[in-house]
């Protein structure tokens, strides 16, 4: 096939490049995109950051305190919610601001500086700062009184030591007035935003550096997994935490907070609070070698998945999305319609790429990709590499022939053929209705268009979110 995909979506907008090139999406050129735009779109995308509180992946599933609570407002607005990974939270702001995201979810402090560039919903958390420090090597053979003269237990004994925060944060904030309280200096070291809260405390209790902050909340499901870490000093009052949106997005922001006070109140909402901030389960998923905080593996497959596609000049991101929305991963599953295997083939096309029910893992993999290749071969006329690759995961969930009867209806209705976006994508669904099914355009009948719409843009939304949580 010779074209190596390597694909960047960002909110909203198109380039049309040459067969080979590397395709860009890029935000619209429009300063507005409100709760209007959003519902258009049927898009809500979150800016967040890799990390249990916020957003990540565990073997391939999307998890996240924030993630949850965003994905439940998304369905009740009747929209798709994707994630956009920020890798360096000194950009956050910028990227809300240039439309590249709808919300900010990373654990984020309301404070009257940042209030000057976004607007906050309301709180839904709140978390004092505490003072992340390592104890002494030998603290597992200490008494509890002897281990507490070792440690910090109060903020004037910050006075003269050096703490790691990062520059941007209302840690940060926090510490310069503290030093004005204490009437002596600390010594506050900046962190880069592209190292995000987590892994500091990571750093201090591997011996990279001594002291630094972090919301309680953060803490005390990090320091599970670090034993000779110490969370117990606060050093604020309990902060106010909340999504972030633009200024300029008024009507998301009275929807979200509208929705948010009845959310809070029931018992999903407790349910995520608990599960993630009590359960020790949940909290070891992030820590996981298959989870995009701690690991770098989306699944148990990742080295076949790289080596086929690579074999067939695909990026090994894409494949591992297409898996996961077939089969999530799980090699013997079989569907009620008799669909195998990660790939999911049916049994009447299995057999064309040398795939059975009992065929190796490396077989499967390798024959979905040969059918991808097949299908994005029988799409040539589109011209635009993002919309051929949508025309090729739809023809891969539901046949050639189903989606030429859409081609055929977009063109009787006015509507662009080689174009998938609002084009062709809006018959397939159609695909359904008797009036569309039953026309003489639409040869091979009725399909449950619906499950292909939505498979081709969770399926792109999940490559998008592996891209950005597993950079090559």
């Amino acid at each position: 096939m010779g074209l190596i995909l390597v694909l960047v979506f960002i909110v909203g907008c198109k380039d049309h490049s040459a067969k080979g090139k590397t395709v860009v999406e890029t935000s619209t050129s429009a300063d507005k995109r409100d709760l209007g735009e959003i519902l258009k779109s049927n898009k809500l995308t979150v800016i967040a950051e890799n990390s249990a509180l916020s957003y990540f992946i565990y073997k391939g599933q999307k998890m996240g305190l924030e993630y949850e609570i965003l994905n439940a407002f998304a369905k009740e607005i009747g929209v798709k919610l994707e994630v956009k990974i920020i890798d360096n939270l000194d950009n956050i702001v910028g990227q809300l601001n240039q439309l590249e995201g709808d919300i900010i979810a990373c654990n984020y402090t309301v404070t009257k500086k940042r209030r000057k560039k976004v607007d906050f919903t309301i709180p839904y958390l709140s978390s004092s700062q505490v003072l992340i420090q390592r104890k002494p090597e030998n603290w597992q053979t200490l008494k509890a009184a002897e281990l507490e003269k070792e440690l910090i237990r109060s903020p004037e004994q910050l006075s003269r030591k050096s703490v790691h925060v990062w520059k941007e944060s209302s840690y940060y904030d926090r510490l310069v007035n503290l030093q004005g309280e204490l009437g002596d200096t600390i010594v506050i070291l900046p962190l880069g935003g592209n190292v995000i809260p987590e892994k500091a405390i990571e750093m201090v209790s591997k011996g990279f550096i001594d002291y630094t902050i972090l919301d309680e909340n953060a803490a005390k499901i990090n320091k599970r997994f670090y034993p000779n870490i110490d969370a117990e000093l606060a050093i604020s009052i309990k902060q106010k935490i909340a999504f972030a949106v633009r200024k300029k997005s008024p009507l998301l922001r009275k929807k979200l907070d509208e929705w948010l006070e009845e959310y809070m109140e029931s018992r999903a909402y407790k349910y995520i609070i608990h599960k993630y901030l009590n359960l020790t389960d949940y909290a070891a998923k992030s820590k996981s070698e298959f989870s995009s905080i701690k690991g770098k593996s989306i699944s148990p497959f990742d080295n076949t998945i790289k080596t086929i596609a690579n074999k067939h000049n695909w990026d090994w991101r894409l494949i591992a999305a297409v898996i996961y929305q077939e089969s999530k991963f799980i090699d013997n599953l079989e569907s009620w319609a008799g669909a195998y295997g990660l790939m999911q083939f049916m049994p009447s096309v299995g057999p064309v790429y040398g795939v059975y029910p009992d065929s190796p893992i490396d077989v499967q993999i390798d024959g979905g990709v040969r059918k991808i290749n097949r299908n994005f071969n029988d799409w040539k006329k589109v011209k635009d590499s993002v919309q051929r690759l949508k025309f090729t995961l739809a023809t891969y969930n539901a046949g050639l022939g189903h989606i030429y009867d859409a081609q055929r209806l977009a063109e009787k209705y006015g509507k662009d053929p080689l174009i998938w976006d609002d084009n062709v994508e809006i018959y397939i669904r159609k695909l359904s209705d008797p009036e569309y099914y039953r026309s003489p355009e639409a040869r091979n009948g009725f399909m449950h268009g619906e499950q292909t719409y939505n498979y081709v843009r969770e399926t792109m939304a999940r490559f998008n979110e592996y891209k950005s949580a597993f950079p090559k």
